[in-house]
């Protein structure tokens, strides 16, 4: 039997790959780099677009929230699907897929004739999104030791970050240079580029034993995540979620993803075993996503206007502002697990949830005049919370879940993000508009001449007061004021309920997730694996010559060596 010294040095992952998996880590953070820096892009880009031909396509803000809306839709409703996809037919083969897609589809949208196209391109460039960014992740676990995943999810983390404020930037230099379509038109390079890289570097993986197909799991997951994220959406949209489209919508979506709960504990070949969720720290760590993306997308979606309508920045100055949130990130994100090491992941994820709620809070602060530099510490602490949650948590789930289902594992993982971030935007935008509108009425109804079907879609937004205010000329001036005070009660109603949610998600990691008592945990060089005992001998592992490093291998197959394929 395999004594502990042993246990601490088996490799379960071949030596050719193992040699080459910061290298392909690097390539992985790319793929993950286009797919967010898309998103964050787009954000800086929305003014512009919103503006009449030829400077943009003209699109009402209805337009504008669907161009988003419409790759959230596609992307959150297909990724447990593409993850069950790379599980059983090759991760690399799927990410390979997903970069082509996103490639087409961001061609196609630089060169929209109308805000239409732009929605149905967005839509296809979500497909190409869902099927790469479960792939990342579940190659990351396939080519790393477990003792060295918290780091290099560190890493992956932290590109996240950078992809947050890469985008604005990039946004913002190409809009002061070109059209509005070269914000979709430069992912097309490092499609390219990551195209190639993959093809040489990184390895394809798969579940030896996927079992036989579940068509009516995969259909019901399907069309349960789009219709209650298509519900959500159109709840934020309306500004009303007591809408008979809306309630019903969503009631579909919640009902046929019971059904899919139902139908997955009696097949005996299920789409994901969902008796992971019983685990309290599994659980506690996809709730713990879902709250902290609910509350930090919505207020990253009025930011924009915040900074550009009210402070008048441009785009480029807006991306800029956004570098503390990404240099914080890129600071702790990777070192975050020595921090758990030292004193568990509740305790980290705890605190991480209260700087985020803090810093929600602390966007009370914000005027139309005040100092810019408190939104830049505002914006630093940010980051720095979110670099010491995202990390542990994801770890936490990814280490759940045995290495053959890192697929579906990272499926859910970004599923429950993505659900999380579009309720976010769409009952915190909600409350935005709402509260917005409600303050901004009796300073529309006094301006003489407006019809009330014109005061109605000056309510909208601020953006859509101050392009009322533009076609009025002088008489529209004195709703500038009214229009920047009102935006500026509405954003500190919804960043105090965002507040309240990020330390709803405190309350919950405080509660449900392991402590440092409950084990070494994260990052602790002990050679475990999922489900794996202290000195107990591991399943069959991967030494460097390709065998099997232990007898009486178990059929749980995490760790076979046909799991990983090394290519070139």
């Amino acid at each position: 039997m395999a004594t502990p010294s042993d246990i601490a040095t088996v490799r379960t992952v071949p030596e050719a790959i193992h040699r080459r998996r910061w290298a392909i880590l690097v390539v992985l953070m790319f793929s993950v780099l286009i797919v967010v820096l898309d998103n964050s892009i787009l954000n800086v880009a929305m003014k512009t677009i919103s503006s009449p031909e030829p400077t943009g396509l003209g699109a009402t803000q209805s337009e504008l929230e669907w161009a988003i809306n419409s790759y959230t839709l596609v992307f959150a409703g297909l990724l447990f699907t593409a993850g069950l996809c790379g599980d059983r037919y090759g991760r690399k083969k799927v990410l390979l897929a997903g970069m082509v897609v996103f490639g087409i589809g961001s061609v196609l949208a630089a060169f929209s004739g109308s805000p239409g196209e732009l929605i149905t391109y967005r839509a296809v460039m979500g497909l190409g999104g869902a099927l790469v960014m479960p792939a990342t992740l579940a190659i990351l676990m396939n080519v790393f030791e477990r003792d060295e995943q918290p780091k290099a999810i560190g890493i992956w983390v932290a590109a996240v970050g950078l992809a947050i404020a890469i985008g604005p930037i990039t946004g913002g230099v190409l809009l002061d240079h070109f059209w509005w379509g070269s914000v979709f038109l430069v992912n097309v390079p490092v499609v390219i580029v990551g195209l190639i890289a993959m093809v040489v570097l990184v390895p394809d993986s798969r579940d030896p034993k996927p079992g036989r197909l579940d068509p009516i799991g995969v259909l019901l997951s399907i069309v349960g995540l789009i219709a209650l994220v298509y519900g959500i959406i159109k709840g934020g949209q309306l500004a009303d979620f007591t809408d008979p489209e809306v309630l019903g919508t969503i009631g579909l979506g919640v009902a046929v993803l019971a059904l899919f709960v139902w139908h997955e504990r009696r097949s005996d070949h299920p789409a994901v075993d969902v008796s992971y969720f019983r685990k309290p720290a599994f659980s506690a760590a996809i709730a713990a996503i879902a709250l902290v993306f609910f509350a930090l997308m919505g207020v990253t979606f009025f930011i924009v206007f915040y900074t550009q309508s009210v402070r008048g920045y441009t785009p480029l100055e807006s991306g800029l502002l956004l570098l503390p949130l990404a240099v914080a990130q890129l600071l702790f994100a990777p070192r975050s697990r020595l921090v758990v090491e030292r004193f568990g992941a509740r305790a980290v994820c705890t605190g991480g949830m209260v700087v985020i709620a803090g810093t929600l809070a602390g966007f009370l602060l914000l005027d139309t005049d005040s100092p810019i530099w408190v939104l830049e510490v505002l914006f630093f602490l940010q980051g720095a919370g979110m670099a010491h949650i995202m990390p542990p948590v994801t770890v936490a789930i990814m280490q759940a879940l045995p290495r053959d289902k890192a697929g579906s594992g990272s499926a859910l993982n970004n599923t429950f993000r993505q659900v999380g971030g579009a309720l976010g935007v769409a009952v915190l935008g909600s409350l935005l508009s709402t509260t917005y509108r409600n303050r901004i009425d009796d300073d529309l109804a006094a301006v003489p001449g407006l019809s009330d079907a014109q005061r109605h879609t000056a309510g909208e937004s601020i953006e859509a007061t101050l392009g009322a205010v533009q076609r009025m000329g002088e008489q529209g001036r004195a709703l500038v004021e009214p229009a920047h005070d009102a935006f500026i009660h509405a954003m500190h109603v919804t960043a105090l309920s965002a507040a309240g949610v990020a330390l709803l998600g405190a309350l919950v990691v405080a509660v449900f997730l392991p402590g440092k008592e409950a084990g070494a945990g994260p990052g602790k060089k002990t050679g475990q694996g999922p489900g794996e005992k202290a000195g107990e001998e591991p399943a069959a592992r991967v030494g460097s010559d390709g065998a099997g490093a232990a007898d009486g291998a178990t059929e749980r197959g995490h760790d076979e060596p046909n799991t990983l394929e090394a290519h070139r």
